[in-house]
């Protein structure tokens, strides 16, 4: 199960950005999840809520936005969303698309104290 070893890397982003600013205690901590990151949102969740104990997350809530695949098509240049895993404009039905968003996961916030 990696979604052990990425919480390890989050808290340990977690600590060098409460750290950086002074702060003792993560009180929120907001992440985006791409459908096409291979991570898991359940194992994740369940992974971050072992693991923060005795650390400056302990307590934290944890906010995972899910993001849809978001692809771009070379034929008729235009965006579209996808909820699901489907390599297809959804305009012109072209397969002769490039992914946008969607394959990988970020920490897009923390609140501190």
């Amino acid at each position: 199960m990696h979604e052990y070893s990425i919480v390890q890397a989050l808290l340990e982003q977690c600590e060098g950005h409460a750290k950086a600013n002074d702060s003792t205690k993560v009180t929120k901590v907001v992440t985006k999840i791409g459908k096409l990151s291979g991570v898991e949102p359940h194992l994740l969740e369940t992974a971050f809520e072992t693991f923060k104990e005795h650390t400056v997350c302990d307590g934290a809530e944890f906010v995972m936005n899910l993001q849809d695949l978001k692809l771009y098509c070379n034929a008729c240049q235009k965006e579209s969303e996808q909820s699901e895993v489907r390599y297809q404009c959804a305009h012109c039905q072209s397969t002769d698309v490039s992914v946008v968003d969607g394959e990988d996961m970020y920490l897009m916030t923390l609140e501190m104290e």
